[in-house]
């Protein structure tokens, strides 16, 4: 169960009022009433679980859970007894349900005495400034928005409503959007890693962009995104960043992505919409990447990338290959007969 401590239960709620937040259908009691939610193994008769994966089928044919949220097609495998609430997207349908169990603890407003803002920066209603924030000189804070803990909000920097800037994130250069959430350690509108080199060493060259990030984005811990050099560095909507992510000077990435941890993406790559990209991947500079394209953790990204293209390895190609290849060398690896000799 979630610990009290931290997260604050809201609830009870009746079978057809979760089924009206999942957008799910019902097979049960619509008069049953719920009060948690749990996995499927320590879920009890008052709680709602769900089924997302079939590789824990076996777990919902033996779950205590009171409902489960699952797909049609597993619907004739619930325990007897069990409420249902049928949808073809569970995971999402659990979304909704437990942000209604569990919805964001309200902070109140008000800016603390040991916070320093600039009386020359714009704060709207309802916003909450943690102790140690520092807001400077032409900084706006939209309604409703919590900046935290020793969070440095820069110059000029514009920060939409219902934001949630977290502890120790550092802004500047930048004009963020409505609903975006950046997390502990965030650093957003540093100077892009831009020189110009000769024999006599190298010479800093001005980054004079701007971070624009738009509505709904999501940013994790300890990310980085460098401000543009001329041009902007720019995230679309919805997209949303794992920690530790490093986005260069110029960077432009489109709507609903997704980024996975440890990733980076040198200096004016372009990338599309609904691309995902898996752990530690790299991007070389001055790409082209179509929308729609997948790269499986690792990949080593060099060349332009065609829209819906699924690729991984490094150098990246195409998955099917790159996996022929791995399955290749393993046959090979296994070969009987197969040394492997020291050279000298």
């Amino acid at each position: 169960m979630a610990d009290p401590r931290f997260f604050r239960l809201s609830g009870p709620f009746r079978l057809d009022e979760l089924a009206e937040m999942a957008g799910a259908e019902i097979v049960g009691d619509t008069e049953n009433t719920f009060n948690d939610v749990r996995h499927l193994e320590d879920a009890g008769p008052t709680h709602v679980s769900f089924l997302d994966n079939k590789q824990y089928v076996d777990a919902f044919t033996k779950s205590g859970a009171g409902a489960c949220i699952v797909r049609a097609e597993f619907a004739e495998r619930a325990p007897r007894g069990m409420s249902l609430l049928i949808t073809p997207e569970p995971y999402m349908a659990y979304a909704r349900v437990a942000s209604a169990f569990y919805p964001a603890a309200p902070d109140g407003h008000g800016i603390s005495p040991s916070a320093h803002v600039d009386p020359r920066a714009s704060i709207g209603a309802n916003v909450r400034i943690m102790p140690g924030a520092v807001i400077f000189q032409g900084a706006e804070v939209g309604d409703n928005s919590i900046i935290g803990a020793n969070a440095v909000i820069g110059h000029g920097c514009v920060i939409g409503t219902n934001c949630q800037i977290n502890a120790n994130a550092a802004l500047s250069h930048c004009l963020i959007g409505d609903r975006v959430i950046v997390h502990h350690g965030v650093s957003i509108g540093q100077d892009g890693f831009g020189f110009a080199s000769n024999a006599d060493g190298h010479t800093k060259v001005p980054q004079l962009g701007r971070v624009i990030i738009e509505d709904d984005v999501e940013i994790g811990a300890n990310t980085t995104i460098d401000r543009g050099a001329g041009p902007d560095t720019v995230i679309g909507a919805g997209t949303m960043i794992d920690n530790l992510v490093q986005i260069a000077h110029n960077v432009q990435i489109g709507r609903n992505c997704v980024i996975v941890s440890q990733v980076g993406i040198s200096g004016s790559t372009k990338i599309g919409d609904f691309v995902v990209i898996g752990g530690q991947a790299g991007f070389t500079g001055h790409l082209e990447i179509g929308s729609g394209s997948q790269f499986a953790a690792r990949s080593g990204v060099m060349r332009n990338v065609e829209p819906g293209s699924i690729l991984g390895g490094a150098p990246a190609k195409p998955i099917r290959e790159w996996m022929r290849e791995i399955a290749t060398l393993e046959r090979l690896a296994k070969a009987k007969g197969t040394k492997i000799t020291k050279t000298e």
